[in-house]
């Protein structure tokens, strides 16, 4: 869609310009969204590619996610055999359902800074521990939990003119097993609830995120993998009614049973490899 209200784009993005960030300003990254509507209240696109920033680096702790990666460039990087929770990130962008078209254009960061219950690198990041790294309008940053960077649909933790600059999953999580439910509606619908399940090679633990049935994501760690009835106790102190999301893809009463039913075969899968 042509955004006849833009006015101007700015390819050389800089610290110095985003300290003079105004309203009408718009960060551009894929654009998949941006272009989708029409967007009245802007009048200037910042390039976020003009920062020229790594997409992927692998390194001893962990693997950054450059916030202008593509979907299709992080499910396409090598990861260390070590990192048994790397098919996770293509059942993530699977999720996303959107063309091949869309995943060579989204972003990583665009994703989480949409900030939608749906939103598949959401449940990816936050399911893995992820620091989100921000760019502050003085020059600054500041370091977020993935699973603290979503506050609910369409909302997050960053401020006028902050910038979202990377994503640092962590080696720890990285080597977990995992486990990944995923349901829509209808057959090419809107994630309506997705569930991802971790647990440690080297203590046990146990890890369940809680995405797209919810206004925002539910983390429940616990130091072992729980039990049935302490897995729905769990869930059901952390979740109350009216956290479960409710539009046109799902009611919340739905989403909450295949919440509570896919937390369960995640127990159970993960239970069941203990001792390889």
């Amino acid at each position: 869609m042509d955004l006849n209200g833009i006015t101007s784009v700015v390819d050389t993005p800089s610290r110095a310009l985003q300290a003079a960030w105004q309203p009408g300003d718009a960060w551009l990254g894929g654009g998949t969204w941006l272009f989708s509507e029409p967007q009245p209240q802007l009048d200037r696109l910042i390039d976020l590619k003009g920062f020229g920033w790594e997409s992927l680096r692998v390194e001893a702790d962990g693997l950054e996610i450059g916030a202008t990666c593509t979907l299709a460039e992080l499910s396409d990087g090598s990861m260390p055999e070590a990192w048994t929770a790397g098919p996770l990130i293509d059942q993530c962008r699977q999720a996303l359902l959107g063309s091949f078209k869309v995943w060579n254009e989204a972003t990583v960061g665009g994703n989480l800074c949409m900030s939608l219950p749906a939103g598949p690198m959401i449940s990816l990041t936050a399911a893995l521990d992820a620091s989100c790294t921000i760019w502050t309008a003085d020059g600054g940053e500041r370091r977020v939990a993935a699973a603290d960077f979503v506050t609910g649909p369409g909302c997050n933790v960053l401020g006028p003119g902050e910038l979202l600059r990377s994503i640092t999953l962590p080696e720890a999580a990285l080597r977990c097993r995992t486990a990944f439910r995923w349901i829509s509606l209808a057959p090419l619908g809107r994630s309506a609830a997705l569930l991802i399940g971790r647990r440690s090679p080297d203590d046990g633990s146990f890890v369940l995120t809680v995405t797209a049935s919810t206004v925002r994501p539910v983390q429940l760690p616990f130091p072992r993998t729980p039990g049935s009835a302490e897995l729905l106790g769990a869930l059901e102190h952390a979740i109350p009614p009216d956290s479960y999301y409710d539009d046109v893809h799902g009611t919340p009463e739905w989403r909450r049973h295949m919440t509570l039913r896919f937390a369960e075969e995640i127990r159970q899968e993960l239970s069941a490899d203990v001792g390889r």
